[in-house]
This record gives C-alpha cells, sequence and structure tokens, in this order.
C-alpha cells in the first residue's frame, strides 16, 4: 500500500510538472494573421508566407490584397488588420496621422513602367507615341486609391500629356487589373510597376520612368494600431525586413 500511494504521488508530480512546462509555440492553437497588402505583392508575399511559416507553423497567414487606398479606407473604418504594405507612402500616412500605425517603416521600393501587349496591334517606342491616334485606349488604376495610377498620372502631368490623353484612359481598380487589360488586349498600353510586368510573358516594357520627374516608388509596412495578434505581427514585421528573404525580394524584381 505504502509503495503505491509513492508510485500515485510520483505520476502526480510527474504531471503537475509537465503543465508548467514551457509551451511550444509550434504546437499551440492556429493564429490568424490578416496581413492587408497592395495588389502589386501578391505574388512575393505568397512565397514569403511560405517561408515565414516554415518556422512558425502555428501562424496562418491570411492576405487581403488590394489599392493601397481601399486598404486604409478598410482599416480606418475599423476592419481587421494586423498588418498592412502600402505602396504609397501618402497612403499610409494617413493612417499614421490618425493614430492607426504602432510601428513601421519603409520595406522595398519599386519603378513605374509603360506596357504593351506582346500580340499588340500598335507598335509603341516611347511614351509620347501615346498620341498617336492609333492607340485608343490606355489603362491606368483610378488615381485617387490606385498608388501605380496616382504616379502615372504624376508623370504624364509632367510630360504635359496628361490631358491630351485623358479621353483614353480606362480607369481600374488596382494595379493588377490594368496588367490583366494589357495581357488581354482589352487595352494597347498600360501603366504597371515593374514587378508586375516582368512577372508576365504577355507583356512587354516600352519605357522605364525616370525618377526625376516622379516621387520615388516606395512600399511602408505597419503594425495596425488595433490588431488582433500583436505578438504574431512583430514576428512577420521582422521577418520581412530581414536579410534571409533579401534575395526573395530581388527575385520578384523588388529594390530591397
Amino acid at each position: 500500500m505504502k509503495q503505491l500511494k509513492i508510485m500515485l504521488f510520483a505520476i502526480f508530480l510527474f504531471l503537475a510538472m509537465g503543465g508548467c512546462a514551457p509551451t511550444n509555440p509550434d504546437k499551440m492553437n492556429t493564429v490568424v494573421l490578416t496581413v492587408s497588402a497592395a495588389s502589386s505583392l501578391q505574388n512575393v508575399l505568397e512565397e514569403l508566407a511560405v517561408e515565414f511559416q516554415k518556422k512558425h507553423s502555428y501562424i496562418d497567414i491570411q492576405y487581403n490584397f488590394g489599392a493601397s487606398g481601399a486598404l486604409v479606407k478598410q482599416i480606418e473604418q475599423g476592419a481587421p488588420a494586423d498588418v498592412i504594405i502600402s505602396a504609397s507612402t501618402e497612403q499610409f500616412n494617413k493612417l499614421n496621422m490618425a493614430g492607426l500605425i504602432q510601428e513601421g517603416t519603409t520595406l522595398i521600393s519599386n519603378e513605374l513602367v509603360l506596357i504593351t501587349g506582346n500580340n499588340g496591334s500598335v507598335s509603341l517606342q516611347k511614351i509620347e507615341d501615346l498620341k498617336s491616334n492609333r492607340v485608343e485606349k490606355i489603362s491606368i488604376g483610378a488615381p485617387s486609391i490606385v498608388p501605380a495610377g496616382s504616379y502615372a498620372k504624376q508623370a504624364l502631368e509632367h510630360l504635359d500629356l496628361w490631358t491630351e490623353l485623358e479621353s483614353k484612359f480606362v480607369y481600374a481598380k488596382d494595379v493588377r487589373q490594368v496588367l490583366t487589360y494589357v495581357e488581354s488586349g482589352n487595352v494597347q498600353a498600360g501603366f504597371v510597376y515593374h514587378t508586375d510586368a516582368i512577372g508576365s510573358d504577355k507583356v512587354k516594357i516600352i519605357s522605364t520612368i525616370n525618377e526625376e520627374i516622379l516621387d520615388s516608388i516606395s512600399y511602408p509596412i505597419g503594425i495596425v494600431n488595433h490588431a488582433g495578434s500583436p505578438t504574431e505581427a512583430k514576428k512577420f514585421y521582422e521577418f520581412l525586413q530581414s536579410e534571409e528573404i533579401k534575395d526573395i525580394w530581388v527575385k520578384y524584381g523588388f529594390t530591397y
């Protein structure tokens, strides 16, 4: 009987100590991390999520891709988001000024390019060729919400082409839609990011917009103040800035 009591006590002690053991994060319940990101980041971020989850398998990355202006409005209205990556410093600063970002920094940069379809019926050599009567439709993102569209407008105004070309514009909800319009032949040309253009085998780059006539295209990243999972948001925020994944950013055409 005495031996039985000792054995039961030992088992109880073992179980009690096991309950105090450190928790293995990989065995925790899944944490869903909501990341709102510019549409132009879709391909690279999907690959980066796979890399991140190799080390943090309990964190499930859920992306919300869209135009930066639309994403900002969603967060302003209280939509769930842990991290935001914008293609516009101006849009990102709206959240900063409203006190909705607890930590932020510049992550990467990009370039704006003019593209046309590989099988297009119109031959374009430079931006000025858009004035040709043969060019009937040019797609750009809606400047009020799509940073790529805002950058395109800035460049065309600098070149005194905006007013002359305005009747030809087909506005898109985001830069990915611009790319789709050009790929499908629905428009003869469009303004997208360099990273979008090199990711498609259906378009070719006509011209890269000179930085001298365009604001620097930077992508700020921030942790949202009302983040539901701030600890995990911090892990992902730091991961995207780490040297270990620099080559992935570069592979997709971003400057890191």
